[in-house]
């Protein structure tokens, strides 16, 4: 350079690009197709129609049966919420990944412990990993959708995703009598497999768009986003209620299909090849009702889903003075108001959520309650089925479910004027 000449200025760095995900880098077509995926492949039971005879040709009582599901809900209700809470802290897809990793281990117990022991720990490891995709899912595809600008999407994402799971079932449910009649494992072998599908896909779930709506200031410590998550419920008697309401649901899907569906049918004298020909059709008529649950709009979400709710405790006491032909057409109406309250619910729920922050941990909130409620009502079956009085259990189920259903519908309304209440008076 020569002398008397001043320096010239170099040009300025170009900006470094922000490593946050941006809404506008995040595909949700490809969020929920991923989700689905996840959904369906983790959601694919191929033991589901034949486990409780699994266990009976494996020594099991009913006593024993009935006891390793109540210890099922309880183990789930105290895990329940410790994992919403470290998801809202930590990241939702990683522990969707945890979950499926934890399923096919799961379904791998039974083939190699077929015994009290292995039943009660393949079913305990269910409950771990449910409990880490309960909360985290379903907050996973809300808060991916709402930070995309999408969250109108939600509802019809949610019916999609249990739609591709049951459309799933529909596949796989009608040989699962076959496959163990063939290779008795196989259908937990089946189910491994799809699990470690499931894994894949999870590694593939993008991370979260940045929130717009977020405050500054880092992760708040795991004692005060519990506590946040607290104070939102006694803030709000209208989440509480529609959590309390969804609880009907869970323990009707859960009771029917899990613990009395082989139950039913071997009272109606089906054949074990059958019942998971009958399980497919069913889900066939669940898918029908989780396409259609936009319909419910037409009366209000909330009306809605309290009526499919007695409709669906109304369809299981029906099966008491029905034959076989009239237990099939009960149980199709079970499930096709089943598939239609499902993603209306979820959709009320998660709307009623204001702070996104303990999204996770609410929802898991609610599914603890779920839990507990199937432990009480399992032990109760329990003891009914040990009497021989399962016709009552299912009259006794639907007169509960029904006033509960009632009296729900007199306190949300009760909880909305008040809400509109306030709102008047602050605008004032």
């Amino acid at each position: 350079m020569g002398p008397g000449r001043r320096p010239v200025p170099a040009a300025p760095a170009p900006p470094v690009p922000d490593a946050r995900v941006t809404p506008s880098t995040v595909d949700g077509t490809r969020v929920v197709r991923l989700y689905n995926a996840f959904q369906l492949c983790t959601g694919l039971l191929w033991w589901l129609p034949i486990f409780y005879v699994y266990q009976r040709d494996a020594g099991l009582s009913d006593e024993q049966i009935f006891r390793i599901q109540g210890i099922y809900y309880l183990a789930f209700c105290l895990l329940d919420i410790p994992t919403g809470a470290l998801a809202d802290r930590f990241d939702y897809p990683r522990f969707l990944l945890g979950g499926g990793a934890l399923l096919l281990l799961a379904n791998l117990i039974p083939v190699w412990w077929p015994s009290y022991g292995g039943f009660l720990t393949h079913f305990l490891l269910i409950a771990l990993a449910y409990s880490l995709v309960s909360g985290a899912g379903s907050a996973y595809l809300y808060e991916s959708l709402r930070r995309s600008g999408r969250v109108e999407a939600y509802q019809r994402a949610e019916g999609s995703a249990r739609a591709y799971t049951l459309v799933g079932r529909v596949v796989c449910l009608p040989v699962a009598g076959l496959l163990m009649q063939w290779h008795r494992p196989a259908p937990y072998l089946l189910s491994a497999a799809c699990c470690a599908i499931g894994v894949l896909v999870a590694l593939r779930l993008p991370a979260l768009p940045a929130d717009p709506d977020a405050r500054t200031g880092g992760t708040p410590p795991l004692s005060a986003a519990l506590a946040g998550a607290w104070r939102q419920l006694r803030a709000s008697p209208t989440l509480v209620l529609l959590m309390v309401q969804g609880v009907g649901i869970f323990t009707l899907v859960r009771i029917c299909q899990a613990n009395l569906y082989q139950p039913i049918l071997a009272a109606k004298h089906l054949p074990l090849a059958g019942y998971g020909v009958l399980m497919a059709a069913t889900t066939l008529v669940e898918v029908a009702g989780a396409a259609r649950s936009s319909l419910a709009r037409r009366i209000g979400d909330l009306r809605a889903v309290l009526a499919l709710t007695v409709v669906m405790a109304a369809s299981l006491a029906l099966v008491v003075p029905a034959g076989l032909a009239g237990t099939v057409l009960a149980l199709c109406v079970f499930a096709f108001a089943s598939g239609m309250a499902f993603p209306v619910q979820r959709t009320l729920v998660n709307s009623a959520i204001s702070h996104a922050a303990h999204r996770a941990t609410l929802l898991s909130v609610e599914s603890l309650v779920d839990r507990l409620v199937c432990a009480l009502v399992v032990l109760l079956l329990g003891d009914y089925l040990a009497r021989g009085a399962m016709n009552a259990f299912l009259v006794h189920l639907a007169v509960v479910t029904a006033a509960a259903m009632a009296v729900l519908a007199v306190l949300l309304r009760l909880a909305r004027r008040r809400r509109a209440t306030v709102l008047e008076e602050i605008a004032r």
